[in-house]
Formats: structure tokens, C-alpha cells, sequence
């Protein structure tokens, strides 16, 4: 019998304030444990929270990229529970009403496109770190307030595939916005995995199972498939299965229980009475509208309409915002060379990013400079085998390229006279290769053309070399 699963995804993004959600207290996942405290984001009596403006922007922010309609009112919650990592025994949260909902977001999955509707998008507090060790049980609360973002999808996954290229495809836009750090490896990024399992054509979705706190993509893409196969076997072998909630054990590549899953009534919400109602105003919303950045897909289009890229040199250079910044900044300083800076940023500068691990805003060579080293290579002044040993020179010692060449002797000998004496005396020392190229053995112009490069010290217009060498054989 043919089943058909289905996933809905709870992304939690941290969003990257400076200071936490209801407090002055500073974010910064690098502190020691539990020095960026107060009573507030303690919870201790008498405390009153204040809200943070800027988390309130950011959201709405990402509710515009993503195409939700804004809540001009929208208020805060209690949710109730108790947790150690849960100073309040309550997170304030947003429960009826929202800051956005709706929207939607387009993937591809193996060729095809398909969107993805966005619920809603809701502000609410993260909880402490709770760290467990043999023995022992720690909780650092520093993270405890920092400006959380829930973005909720409808159950319109079904497949780990397509789970995998919507967490791809908002990481992409949180980072274009500007809204989170997106450091997987930080916890600015987790996910709350839905999964159910019913008769294909079923009207009626399965039992659910959320598996808690994925902090990797690669992790959901595991964690949900193991847990599709699982609750078929279920239903072909007549298990019963439970609503739950689960954890991902990675090590072991299974999912298992921790809990029965709560319903949204065993929470109690109910408004939280330290915090007013939000109003926004339709002007301000449209001031926050003008602020948003040109999306991935938009600068795709963009890079092959007005640079004139391929597809494939545009999908590359837009996967990651700092090299898209980088790229651009790069075209301005080749006075428009597009395609030449991309093939550099593609090949050399990303191979650099990739084996350091570092980002593009970090790289040490500036745009300005690799442009200025592609201008001269487009004017004659090196060849191209001598920019890459300039640009080697730039990464490990810094500097400007003219000077490096200057101070190498690296000029590119493009005076003919000059290079008809190279050309000549290669053809006078090399009888036997000279004959095989009138015998018609191409690969003989090749070895002539090395020698008349090493000759040089590899200062010869290749192409002028390669001219000449065809003009003085005919």
C-alpha cells in the first residue's frame, strides 16, 4: 500500500540584536556561562520586561522577504511550562496573534519547483542552554531572552528532500536580510520536525511525531527520513503509533521517544500582562518595505539580464550573500568585466574561502584589488598565468598588484621586436620540433610556445607569441 508522508517545519532563528529581547543585556554566544544575566532575564519578582524594538523590526522584516501579511496589532503571551533551562517556568511568546502570517517560499527539489505556505512568523524569547555532563547538569541562561523568531510552515513537505531545500532556501533569505547570523553550528538556527505518515489520497493526516532541537540540515534530512520509514513500518505491521515528541540520537541514526506531545490547551496561554499590545502603522511598515534587500532570486535574474552571466556563474556567485556582495564590488572595480570576475571569484577566491573556511567579507584580498589585478591582466600589462602568481603574492604577504609586479619585473613583453627575437632564436635552437609542426604535429607548437614563455621568464604575450610563432613557420 502506497503511503505519503508529510512534514511541517518549526525554524527557530535567532535574530541578531545586540542586546536580548525584554533587557539590556548583551547577546554573545562566546561569554562564559551565565554573565550576561539580570532579574529580567532571570525572572526574578518584580522584574518587568521592556520590549526590544529592533526585534520587532527584524521580524516584520523577514515577513516581508518571505510575503506575509502584517499584523498591525499583534501582543504577547505566556506559555507555561516547567523546564530547568526556563528561568520564568514561562516563555513569553506569541500565541493568537502575531506579527505576520502567511507567505510562502519557493524551492526545487530534482528540477522541479514547488512553494512552500508560511503560517506564520511569531517573536517570542529563547530559553537557557542546558549542557549535561557525567554526572552533573549545567544551565547557562546567557541565551535565555535573546530575540527568537518562529517561522512555521503548513504541512506542505513531503519528503526529507524537499525538508532540506526549504531550510537551504530561508537561510539563504534570513542572510540576505540581515535579520540572523545563520550559524548552524552557534544554535542561531534550529528546527522542531513534524512528521506524520497516512494512505496516499487519505484525507487525513497521520499521527504526528516532533522530533525537538535539529540544529543541522543534514541532521533533519537523516532525522526525517529514518522517521518516515519508521512509522510505515508501523502502520504495515499495525503498531499503533502515539502522538509524541522525539529526539534525534545521531550517532546511533534513529529517532527516540522522549515525551507524549502536548496540545496547544496544555500550555495556558494567556496574554502577558508586564507587556502592552504592538501597533504599527501601515507607514511604518512601508518604511520597513524600502529597507529590504534585492533577494537571491531576483539578483540571479539580475547577474544574467544586465552582466550577462550564465545560469550557472549567476546560481553560484548568489548561494552566498558575501560572495555576491564581493562579486559585485569586484565587476565595479573591472570597469564591468562581469565574466572576468567571475571566473576569478569562482575559481580562485572561492577555492581560498572553501580550504580556510572563512568568509567572503573576511578574505584578504580586498575586491578593489582583485578588480584592479583583473584590469591588468584584461590591458596587457601580465598574462594570466602571472596574475595568479600576483594574486598567491597578495593572499600570503598583502599589497597592491601594480606594485608586486613592479617589484617582481613581472611586466608582460607585448613589443613585437622584442618577441620576434625570443620567437626566432626558439626556432633557430629547435630543428626536429619545427619539422614536426610542418609534418603536421600540433602538439610541436605547444613545446615551441613553452620555450619562447621560458625563455622570456614568462613575461610574453601568449597570444602575440602564439601569432608569431604561426607566422614565422608558415
Amino acid at each position: 500500500m502506497p503511503y505519503l508522508p508529510t512534514i511541517g517545519l518549526e525554524t527557530h532563528v535567532q535574530l541578531n540584536t545586540q542586546t536580548k529581547i525584554w533587557c539590556g543585556c548583551k547577546v554573545d554566544s562566546s561569554s562564559e556561562p551565565n554573565t550576561n544575566i539580570c532579574p529580567v532575564c532571570m525572572g526574578y519578582p518584580g522584574s518587568l520586561p521592556v520590549l526590544n524594538a529592533e526585534a520587532v523590526r527584524k521580524t516584520v522584516q523577514t515577513g516581508l522577504l518571505l510575503g506575509c501579511k502584517i499584523g498591525l496589532r499583534s501582543k504577547h503571551d505566556r506559555k507555561s511550562y516547567f523546564y530547568p533551562d526556563m528561568p520564568k517556568n514561562y516563555q513569553i511568546t506569541q500565541f493568537d496573534e502575531p506579527l505576520c502570517l502567511g507567505g510562502s517560499l519557493e524551492i526545487e527539489v530534482n528540477g522541479k519547483k514547488k512553494v512552500v505556505q508560511i503560517n506564520r512568523i511569531h517573536l517570542e524569547e529563547d530559553v537557557g542552554k542546558s549542557t549535561h555532563l557525567r554526572g552533573a547538569s549545567g544551565v547557562d541562561y546567557n541565551r535565555a531572552g535573546t530575540p527568537l523568531m518562529e517561522i512555521v510552515t503548513e504541512p506542505d513537505l513531503h519528503s526529507e528532500d524537499e525538508a532540506f531545500a526549504y531550510l537551504t532556501a530561508l537561510k539563504r533569505i534570513l542572510e540576505y536580510g540581515g535579520v540572523s547570523h545563520c550559524n548552524l553550528e552557534r544554535g542561531n538556527i534550529r528546527c522542531d520536525v513534524n512528521v506524520s505518515v497516512a494512505e496516499e489520497g487519505s484525507e487525513v493526516l497521520g499521527t504526528k511525531a516532533e522530533i525537538k532541537n535539529m540544529n543541522t540540515f543534514r541532521g533533519v534530512h537523516r532525522a526525517a527520513a529514518y522517521e518516515i520509514k519508521r512509522q510505515i513500518r508501523a502502520l504495515e505491521t499495525g503498531t499503533p503509533l502515539i502522538q509524541e515528541t522525539r529526539r534525534w540520537e545521531d550517532d546511533q541514526g534513529v529517532t527516540t521517544s522522549m515525551r507524549s506531545k502536548e496540545d496547544a490547551h496544555d500550555y495556558r496561554y494567556f496574554p502577558d500582562p508586564d507587556l502592552a499590545v504592538i501597533r504599527l502603522t501601515e507607514a511604518q511598515v512601508e518604511a520597513w518595505r524600502a529597507d529590504l534587500p534585492e533577494l537571491p532570486e531576483a539578483k540571479r535574474k539580475r547577474f544574467m539580464s544586465e552582466l550577462g552571466l550564465p545560469e550557472y556563474d549567476a546560481g553560484v556567485l548568489v548561494a552566498d550573500v558575501e560572495v555576491a556582495h564581493y562579486f559585485e564590488t569586484v565587476v565595479a572595480a573591472t570597469e564591468g568585466n562581469a565574466k572576468a570576475a567571475s571566473n576569478w571569484v569562482m575559481t580562485e577566491v572561492m577555492r581560498v574561502l572553501s580550504e580556510s573556511g572563512e568568509s567572503a567579507s573576511r578574505f584578504k584580498i580586498s575586491a578593489a584589488a582583485l578588480g584592479k589585478l583583473i584590469l591588468m591582466v584584461e590591458k596587457k600589462t601580465i598574462n594570466n598565468s602571472k596574475a595568479k602568481e600576483v594574486f598567491s603574492v597578495m593572499l600570503e604577504e598583502g599589497g597592491e598588484p601594480e606594485t608586486i609586479v613592479k617589484e617582481k619585473g613581472w611586466v608582460q613583453v607585448s613589443d613585437s621586436s622584442a618577441l620576434e627575437g625570443f620567437v626566432t632564436q626558439v626556432i633557430a635552437e629547435n630543428p626536429s620540433v619545427v619539422d614536426d609542426y610542418r609534418g603536421g604535429k600540433g602538439a610541436a607548437l605547444q613545446f615551441l610556445m613553452g620555450q619562447v614563455m621560458k625563455l622570456s621568464r614568462g613575461k610574453a604575450n601568449p597570444k602575440m607569441v602564439l601569432e608569431l610563432l604561426k607566422e614565422m613557420l608558415a
